[in-house]
């Protein structure tokens, strides 16, 4: 492929572009990235950070991780860790020397400059649903695979609200595309729907050398310049217990060596693939992150990495994972204090177990939300449309899940908490006294605009209000909303020669076979 160095380059849409295209189909809060200003929850005392740390370590010391990799093996042979088959055994050592390595904060650009993310201090993101591989809306009303339509429109979802800071993995697989080539044509749609921070997939090196090369052109980017800080992440599960597989840590080390993020998330769920105990499993989390995050740093020192948790537990009665729950949050927590002690920016998710987006729903998913705000959470996956544990992707949930998001956001903002003369008010305290009211006053009338965050979505009316108005429940105000955004959508723009050039790379792999599959 040609370099581009020369090219016009075109970053795609401003985030205030929609204010210049009508009337938009809801009023909602403008792009920025969240300062959380609140002190982070911290069940752990200084013992128990101790007693994690030194649990984490002898997991690696005494009873190692299986590296299913046979370029990691060799990797870590080379820096003197014990290889006993695919099981690694490192001293701790060097475990917090590599992971000392490893930056606290760090930048990611888009093709947007404008949507450019800070990933750690106290900077806090949301990213949209990734990964379920079925469907739901209320116009369909059940449970179905996910397709390409689908697909875009929740990328589109994705890329209208602000709340929304990065796309993940695909917010629903498109199983009517064959897994040859679904990779490249679904990039293609997040890189011209949207102008927000891009995902790859780690399954496999075709897959991952395809986005990155995508993700450069959609930049009008150099190899130099992409090289040169990151422009995209990717995210990796372990195989709890103790395991890492051949493809992802396959494409970590890819996007390691060319300077792109890397989110390293164990998937220990308590009772089942970690110990019952909730310090069991954020300990054995902890030892499976720490030391592929060390592998990175090995090979490529000051790599971007983030620590992840998706420590839930089970349904002892059934096996069936449980999200939003007491221990959930519990997890996350300690997690959090855990990422502070060794540095590093974190990861955690707004999920849930429910199939409908109904009030278990919301409940559980709040929950979910303010663990990751409690933790000091940099990155919080799923933070909007995910269901069924992670089956299913909805846009109602997508649209509802945004209301908590923008509620969050209102309540991080400094005028909520600002203590000035016009805060105190005690010029309009005198002024009202002992009776009256504050409504009519000038203190109320100059703010009363803006004083209160405004949803766009929950319904204040009392019940007859409600009733008159049609007695709509909260999923179908959110279906409608929904359709409104979709039926206006616009893309942000894209220059026609790097549009043509994307679709040229996306064509020319199709013919070549695109990636490989199991079958």
């Amino acid at each position: 492929m040609a370099d581009t160095a020369g090219r016009k380059r075109r970053g795609g849409g401003r985030a205030g572009a929609a204010a210049r295209r009508g009337p938009a189909v809801i009023e909602q809060m403008p792009w920025r990235l969240i300062e959380n200003v609140d002190r982070p929850t911290e069940p752990l005392g200084e013992e128990g950070i101790a007693a994690l740390h030194e649990g984490a370590m002898q997991i690696l010391e005494e009873i190692g991780v299986a590296f299913l990799n046979e370029e990691a093996l060799g990797i870590f042979k080379r820096a003197g860790c014990i290889v006993e088959g695919d099981v690694v055994k490192m001293d701790r050592d060097f475990v917090m020397e590599m992971v000392g390595k490893a930056p606290s904060e760090f930048t990611i650009t888009p093709r947007n400059p404008d949507r450019q993310l800070k990933v750690g201090g106290n900077t806090l993101l949301f990213g949209n649903v990734s990964s379920p591989p079925n469907y739901w809306d209320m116009e369909i009303g059940r449970k179905v695979a996910g397709t390409r339509e689908q697909c875009q429109n929740l990328l589109k979802l994705t890329q209208y609200f602000n709340c929304i800071h990065f796309a993940g993995g695909y917010p629903v697989e498109p199983v009517d595309i064959h897994a040859s080539v679904r990779h490249l044509d679904v990039l293609y749609d997040k890189l011209t729907i949207s102008d927000k921070v891009m995902h790859a997939y780690s399954l496999g090196k075709e897959r991952v050398e395809d986005v990155m090369e995508m993700v450069r052109i959609a930049g009008g980017l150099s190899h130099e310049e992409f090289d040169a800080r990151p422009h995209m992440y990717t995210n990796i599960n372990s195989t709890s217990p103790l395991k890492h597989d051949q493809p992802m840590i396959d494409g970590c080390l890819r996007l390691a060596r060319r300077g792109q993020a890397v989110v390293v998330s164990p998937f220990t769920l308590a009772g089942a693939m970690a110990p019952v105990t909730m310090a069991g499993a954020v300990t054995q989390s902890l030892a499976e992150a720490l030391c592929a995050i060390a592998l990175f740093q090995y090979v490529a020192p000051g790599t971007p990495c983030v620590i992840g948790t998706f420590t839930s537990n089970v349904d002892m009665k059934s096996g069936a994972p449980a999200f939003g729950t007491p221990e959930y949050m519990r997890a996350t927590q300690m997690t959090g204090q855990m990422a502070r002690f060794y540095d590093l920016p974190m990861r955690s998710s707004g999920v849930c177990a429910s199939n409908v987006p109904d009030g278990q729903a919301m409940w559980e998913t709040e929950h979910s939300l303010w663990a990751a705000v409690q933790s000091g959470t940099n990155m919080v996956y799923h933070a909007a449309g995910w269901l069924e544990g992670g089956l299913i992707a909805s846009p109602e949930k997508f649209i509802m899940d945004c209301e908590i998001l923008q509620q969050i956001q209102r309540y991080m903002e400094p005028e909520t908490y600002a203590t000035g003369p016009d805060e105190i008010a005690l010029d309009a305290i005198r002024e009202v006294g002992h009776e009256g009211h504050f409504f009519g006053i000038d203190h109320t009338q100059e703010r009363y605009t803006t004083a209160f965050y405004q949803p766009f979505l929950s319904d204040w009316k009392n019940y007859e209000g409600w009733e008159a108005a049609g007695a709509v429940w909260t999923p179908e105000r959110a279906h409608l909303i929904f359709k409104k955004i979709i039926d206006s959508f616009e893309e942000p723009p894209m220059d026609a020669a790097i549009r043509e050039e994307l679709a040229e790379f996306v064509a020319r792999r199709k013919e070549e076979g695109g990636a490989p599959t199991d079958f």
